[in-house]
């Protein structure tokens, strides 16, 4: 099916382009959210009237989404999740949850506009597309933890995996390497000296 493109969309094309799709993709996206007309000759002869007011709708709702890319680019979101010790999930984060944890910040997100080529399924911090209008786009951060207090930790760097346990554990165990190296030195030393000493009786 061809149709006549009312805005910029994405992999597709620009305003005004005739382009070819498929018959379920114009039906069940394009048509009915008003993003192209069936392209026959009386919805050109439409285009073309509208296409001055079209362009400057389009102008108005890029300028209002490049405002709202400059509150939201770079933020971070948490999203909590039970996941194992291996740091996966049960279950996954899609596009509505990210969403969700948006608009629990106070930022007006929608589920459509959340670009991810496939659902979270692990512990981490990820950079997620927001596309806010079709030339429009901003980038948040979303992290996934297993608690409140656990992604403070991440957004620290640190790594949730490693449990604070462990890090004791092995800093314990290179400080008693480390005793066992100089306790081997002094003794290495001290054997030097005896030598030494039992030499200069033998001369003597």
């Amino acid at each position: 099916m061809e149709v006549i493109l009312l805005e910029r969309v994405e992999n597709l094309g620009q305003m005004g382009d005739v382009v070819k799709v498929k018959p379920g993709f114009a039906r069940n996206f394009l048509l009915p959210q008003k993003k192209a007309l069936r392209a026959n000759d009386a919805n050109k002869k439409v285009f073309e009237t509208q296409r001055a007011d079209l362009e400057a709708r389009n102008l108005e709702r890029k300028q209002e989404a490049e405002a709202a890319a400059t509150k939201i680019d770079g933020r971070s979101f948490v999203v909590i999740r039970q996941a194992s010790e291996m740091g996966v999930l049960y279950g996954s984060v899609s596009t509505r949850d990210i969403a969700d944890a948006a608009s629990a910040e106070g930022v007006k997100i929608e589920r459509v506009q959340v670009r991810i080529d496939k659902p979270l399924k692990e512990l981490g911090i990820f950079k997620v597309r927001i596309s806010l209008h079709p030339e429009v786009d901003a980038m948040i951060d979303v992290n996934i933890a297993r608690s409140e207090n656990e992604a403070e930790r991440q957004a620290r760097g640190e790594n949730v995996l490693t449990h604070p346990g462990q890090e004791e554990a092995a800093d314990a165990e290179a400080e008693d390497k480390s005793a066992e190296f100089f306790d081997e030195e002094a003794q290495a030393a001290v054997n030097a000296d005896d030598e030494d000493e039992d030499k200069k009786e033998e001369n003597e």
